[in-house]
Formats: C-alpha cells, sequence, structure tokens
C-alpha cells in the first residue's frame, strides 16, 4: 500500500522549511522538476504497490531525496578537489 506525502513541517520547527531555503537556492528547480516529473510517473508507481497492507514510503519521495543526496555529495566533491589543488599550488609553490 502506498503512503500519503503530507508535509510536517511544524512538527519539529516553527519555520517551515520553505521559509528556511533562500528562494535561489540551487536545489529549489531540480524540486521543481522532480515534483514535475513524479506526478507524471504517479499512475506508474501506484501499480506498483498492494492495495491492502500497511502503508509504505511513496517511492517518489525516496529517490527525491536521493538526487538531492547526490546533488550535494557532487558539490562538496568539488569544494574538495578545489581545496585539494588550492593546498599542492600553495605547497609547490613554498619548493621553488
Amino acid at each position: 500500500m502506498r503512503g500519503d506525502h503530507e508535509q510536517q513541517a511544524g512538527m519539529y520547527s516553527y519555520i517551515s522549511p520553505e521559509q528556511r531555503v533562500p528562494a535561489d537556492h540551487p536545489l529549489r528547480p531540480l524540486r521543481k522538476m522532480t515534483d514535475e516529473l513524479f506526478t507524471q510517473l504517479s499512475p506508474r508507481f501506484d501499480k506498483l504497490y498492494s492495495r491492502v497492507g500497511r502503508p509504505s514510503i511513496a517511492r517518489e519521495r525516496l529517490l527525491q531525496g536521493e538526487i538531492a543526496e547526490e546533488f550535494f555529495a557532487a558539490v562538496l566533491e568539488l569544494a574538495r578537489t578545489k581545496e585539494l589543488y588550492k593546498c599542492a599550488s600553495a605547497q609547490t609553490a613554498s619548493f621553488l
């Protein structure tokens, strides 16, 4: 059985995630694209679930979390690489 997706922003904080995240944050367009994509794929996802039993987490929510995780992993890896190049070039300059 497929579970519903309900926002529980007020459960942990008085400020919603929408208010916390800046309007120009790079994940906003990504979330919009994934929301549109998962809305189109929703009928296909529905077919994967039993009509009886305990509701489970909707697959598109899990996939959306994975996409965000990979996005931040790529950004972090880029920052690490830049830092390594900066450190390597500083050490090379000190030997000269």
